[in-house]
């Protein structure tokens, strides 16, 4: 007889982070950029190495990662709200300002 245990930390939806930092694209970018990342990750390290990893596919060479967080559910503002159905769908969104 095989059971299946019920694991009541286990979420009902998949986790949504938000990844908060600047990034660089030059050695000598003293300002660089603000940056949201937003992904679907099963914990805090693997969003954060996820994250990384798509910034440096887009060029940037460095990045000062500040805050990580789990969204409760879709923004309602853009660019975010779209960011977020991007991650649901496994996508890796960065949102640049500036």
């Amino acid at each position: 007889m095989s059971v299946t245990p019920d694991n009541d930390n286990a979420p009902d939806e998949p986790l949504i982070f938000i990844v908060i930092g600047k990034a660089y694209e030059t050695d000598g970018d003293a300002e660089g950029v603000d940056i949201h990342v937003m992904l679907r990750a099963p914990d805090d390290d693997t969003a954060v190495r996820e994250a990384l990893n798509a910034l440096a596919e887009e060029g940037f060479l460095e990045a000062d990662l500040d805050q990580i967080g789990t969204l409760d559910g879709i923004p309602d503002e853009e660019p975010h709200a779209s960011a977020y159905q991007g991650a649901l769908e496994g996508e890796v969104a960065i949102i640049r300002f500036g």
